[in-house]
């Protein structure tokens, strides 16, 4: 059975909405995710391990903040680059 790639896209929603529909607790399953997404900013700012974990822990809540408003900007100007050329 050959599918389009509407089709396979369709199919992949819906076996994720039933997966996500049998998960009992959903943050402990994406749990190791949301680590490996904040331990990015850990080591992008002390990739030697120097730092205290206290000063480590606080420039990392910077990096992770200045990735998050460098997201916001960048949809700001798509917003606003769409709005402009229609």
């Amino acid at each position: 059975m050959s599918l389009t790639p509407e089709q396979r896209s369709l199919r992949a929603s819906i076996a994720a909405h039933v997966q996500w529909s049998r998960e009992p607790d959903r943050t402990a399953r994406t749990a190791t995710a949301r680590r490996a997404f904040l331990d990015r900013f850990e080591r992008e700012v002390d990739p030697d391990g120097t730092l205290t974990p206290e000063e480590r822990a606080r420039r990392a809540e910077n990096a992770r903040k200045a990735h998050f408003k460098r997201l916001a900007l960048a949809s700001a100007r798509a917003r606003s680059n769409r709005a402009a050329a229609s």
